[in-house]
């Protein structure tokens, strides 16, 4: 089995971004919106997201920059853009 392939079949929860999620939770998981939205006044504009119609309110969840880098990396880790693409191209992916 080739070595990207073999990176493909980890488990999710073995990935070193899922790892850095869990830790990221665990420090996330008691802190109150009030304190997210103190220090930044402008989360609202920053963490809002606007397209096609709808707008996706992270803000109001217990997200910040990390969490989203975090997340982005982990797509990266899993190869989501390479399983997107033959998705909307008809084709199958590997």
């Amino acid at each position: 089995m080739n070595t990207k392939r073999a990176a493909r079949l980890q488990l999710l929860t073995e990935r070193p971004a899922w790892k850095a999620l869990a830790e990221h939770h665990r420090k996330m998981c008691n802190l109150h919106l009030r304190q997210l939205f103190a220090g930044g006044p402008l989360r609202g504009e920053r963490l809002g997201v606007e397209a096609a119609g709808f707008y996706l309110d992270y803000p109001k969840n217990r997200v910040t920059d990390e969490t989203i880098a975090l997340l982005v990396q982990l797509a990266g880790e899993c190869s989501l853009r390479e399983r997107i693409d033959p998705m909307f191209s008809a084709q199958r992916s590997t």
